[in-house]
């Protein structure tokens, strides 16, 4: 069952959804894009799914979210709440892998290596907004790529070469939010199958 866990941050009050896992050995905080919240299918998929794996979930809304603002905040903001709400996450007592989708995945990206993670799951990252393919290459963090074969924001062919600790797994004919002509339950299927896959082989 679910708990919600509201944190104070000097950029406004975050919220934190728990979705855990009755024997876990890591907890994987998720952030929201800047169009949608955690109520995402990929995320909400990724929720239920992987507390039966060991990884207990925990959904992460930015304050501007949870104020009800519909603005999104400045990127610093964005990295501000998320190092406030890392203790919290660390509390656990459990090794912390980042990440997101959209938005979310590039605050895991930009913050992952000073607070310590232990990998990155970044789902339809923007290549295209300014200093994320940068922000992305260097991180020197075991990292998957959940990618939409027709994502705008940047297809897999169109990512540079990938350093050795990075993966991507391309979710065919898939959009930004992973809507596809496949079906949408199919190709949640597909990413929480790859996400569980690659979680595994990481061994963490």
């Amino acid at each position: 069952m679910s708990s919600t866990q509201v944190v104070a941050t000097s950029v406004g009050d975050a919220r934190i959804t728990w979705h855990p896992s009755a024997q876990p050995h890591a907890v994987l905080a998720l952030g929201h894009g800047s169009a949608t919240g955690i109520d995402s299918p990929d995320l909400q998929a990724l929720a239920a799914t992987l507390p039966a794996h060991g990884i207990t979930v925990a959904l992460v809304e930015q304050p501007w979210l949870v104020s009800g603002s519909y603005t999104t905040a400045t990127s610093s903001d964005l990295d501000t709440a998320w190092r406030e709400l890392w203790p919290h996450l660390e509390e656990t007592g459990l090794l912390v892998i980042v990440g997101g989708r959209s938005a979310g995945s590039q605050v895991a990206v930009r913050t992952a290596r000073e607070l310590d993670a232990q990998a990155i799951v970044a789902l339809a990252y923007p290549l295209y907004s300014p200093g994320s393919r940068e922000e992305l290459l260097n991180t020197d963090l075991p990292t998957l790529i959940v990618q939409g074969g027709d994502d705008p924001f940047g297809r897999p062919a169109d990512f540079p070469r990938l350093p050795p600790k990075m993966e991507m797994v391309e979710i065919l004919d898939a959009n930004h939010t992973f809507t596809s002509r496949r079906g949408n339950r199919k190709t949640l299927k597909t990413i929480t199958a790859a996400v569980i896959y690659w979680l595994e082989r990481q061994q963490l």
